[in-house]
């Protein structure tokens, strides 16, 4: 049953000021327990109208006091609604403190959110990011969104966030926005770093996350083959824009440097090593780890192409990632490639195609693609049916080229010599 509620405004008559005006008091009432408190308005007694709670009178002090008295009761329902919908009860004490002031500040998950966000941006572009800053920008406005229509508030405590309400936060994100599984888990391992900072920061809760499990599905994001890259490499397109976007694309497959990694490229990064080769040598952006890749003939003839053109001494015109795969999207159709080309699966051609299809081991795979773990590069490094072929021939020599029958006489041979030397030695 739902509880009833009411609030009620009224004046201390019998303690009026030197000026004769009385305060008006404000009265909660939940399930016929009551609480007051005063409003710290002041009103003459003539001008209170009892029936409605209001000031009598259009002038400019009256219509003020009764915009006042209005925004009093808005916020007592915001508080009494808010409590009901996460605890089901509230007693009319806690409403008063609250809207007085005197309970301490809800330690909240938005307001904690907020301030790892502001810590946050101050590291992009030392140790962080601006990309994965937004995407926590983002992760905060789709849990907010969630809030609001879910349980119609804008903030919540998080020690009343429940192992319910991470399930139902993925849901919301599975069927309120397009991201899949993998993407939608995302949100939520970027909602459960916010708890840990809170947790870090010393506030005491249990951990909603404590039994939930990360399951990522396994994607194939797929690569381009080295005829695809050929093709896409010698097209001559109708456009400066499309060449140039294709470029360094095909410089990427190359190389196996991220779109943040080309963007940052600059000549500084490419040396000359003990080998006499032109080398490029740069860390991550997203990992910090070293990398170092021996530029190829095609990737040299690319920054051949743009050297001196660029600003800030960057080596490639770079423009943004969201425009560089709208553009590959029309390089694909044009060049009859019946594959959804993104900038990030030029990383994939590298590894599975470019490296691994040339025998070169994984762990100097790993290396130039500047993984910190071997498995990351495994995702990347594809098992390619060229490659595939070549093993198998190699395996085909091994054993096609053997004859059994030769073998097995040869083995039958060499075990008969064995008995007859025993034989001689027990029975000379």
């Amino acid at each position: 049953m739902r509880s009833t509620f009411n609030v009620l405004f009224y004046i201390k008559r019998n303690e009026p000021k030197k000026d004769g005006r009385v305060v008006i008091m404000v009265r909660i009432t939940i399930n016929g327990i009551r609480s007051q408190f005063s409003s710290k308005l002041l009103v003459q007694p003539e001008q209170w109208d009892s029936k409605n709670e209001r000031v009598k009178g259009q002038v400019a002090e009256a219509r003020n006091l009764n915009r006042l008295l209005e925004n009093i009761g808005s916020s007592l329902n915001v508080h009494y609604n808010k409590f009901m919908s996460i605890d089901g009860h509230v007693i009319p004490e806690r409403l008063r403190n609250i809207f007085l002031g005197l309970e301490e500040q809800e330690q909240t998950i938005i307001l904690y959110f907020d301030k790892y966000n502001d810590q946050y941006k101050l590291k992009v572009g030392t140790t962080s990011t601006h990309r994965t800053y937004t995407r926590y920008l983002l992760t905060r406005e789709r849990l907010a969104e969630f809030m609001k229509q879910r349980y119609n508030l804008s903030d919540m405590p998080i020690n009343e966030i429940t192992v319910s309400f991470v399930d139902e936060f993925y849901l919301y994100i599975r069927n309120n926005t397009e991201c899949n599984h993998n993407s939608s888990l995302k949100f939520l391992q970027r909602f459960r770093t916010i708890l840990y900072f809170a947790k870090n920061n010393g506030l005491s809760f249990t951990d909603p996350f404590g039994s939930f499990r990360f399951r990522y599905d396994k994607v194939n994001r797929g690569y381009l083959d080295q005829d695809e890259l050929d093709i896409l490499y010698t097209k001559k397109f109708p456009s400066a824009r499309l060449a140039q976007v294709r470029d360094i694309f095909i410089f990427s497959c190359y190389t196996g440097l991220a779109y943040i990694d080309i963007f940052e490229l600059t000549e500084d990064k490419i040396r000359k090593a003990f080998d006499g080769h032109l080398w490029i040598m740069t860390k991550r952006q997203k990992t910090d780890v070293n990398t170092n890749v021996r530029l190829l003939d095609i990737p040299l003839a690319i920054l051949e192409k743009y050297k001196g053109k660029q600003k800030n001494g960057k080596v490639l015109p770079v423009i943004s990632n969201q425009k560089i795969n709208d553009y590959l999207e029309e390089i694909a159709d044009i060049c009859g490639i019946g594959k959804k080309i993104t900038f990030h699966l030029a990383r994939h051609t590298f590894a599975s195609t470019v490296a691994l299809g040339n025998d070169v081991p994984m762990e100097s795979i790993q290396s130039m693609l500047g993984h910190a773990n071997i498995k990351t590069t495994q995702i990347y490094a594809h098992l390619i049916d060229r490659k595939l072929s070549r093993d198998m021939d190699k395996m085909a020599k091994a054993v096609n080229n053997r004859n059994p029958e030769v073998n097995a006489a040869e083995i039958k041979s060499r075990m008969l010599k064995v008995l007859v030397s025993k034989k001689k030695m027990f029975w000379p």
